[in-house]
């Protein structure tokens, strides 16, 4: 599967269950990523209401699928990643949930930066295994 997550400078992803922000940028490239195969918890339906929405997304997913990730733990998937885009806001906000994969056992492949409608710069990195 491949999976897709926004985080801050700390690996911070929530906050209070709260997303950390949005941006409407960031969501065309993520669409455009998932090629009409994205899943999502029910957490994320008002940000994405398009898109295939179930509380199991992550264990239901295909190898090609991309799920976009707010608040869930990925450790459990790990050996299920074969690919990975972090967006990276370039801040430090508040956060309660972070990020928990050990990103040495994949390889960064892509990165590319670009201006977002809240931020000015986002970081988008692709890891592969």
């Amino acid at each position: 599967m491949r999976i897709a997550l926004c985080i801050d400078d700390y690996g911070g992803m929530t906050f209070n269950n709260r997303r950390q922000s949005r941006d409407r940028v960031l969501l065309a490239d993520l669409l455009a990523e998932a090629d009409g195969r994205l899943r999502i918890h029910p957490f994320s339906e008002k940000l994405i209401p398009d898109a295939a929405a179930s509380e199991d997304y992550l264990a239901a997913a295909g190898d090609a699928d991309l799920c976009f990730v707010e608040k869930d733990a990925l450790l459990p998937f790990t050996d299920r990643i074969g690919e990975l885009i972090l967006y990276r806001w370039n801040r430090h906000y508040p956060a309660d949930t972070y990020f928990d994969l050990d990103l040495g056992t994949f390889r960064l492949v892509e990165t590319t930066e670009f201006v977002g409608s809240s931020h000015e710069k986002i970081t988008k990195e692709r890891y592969k295994r």
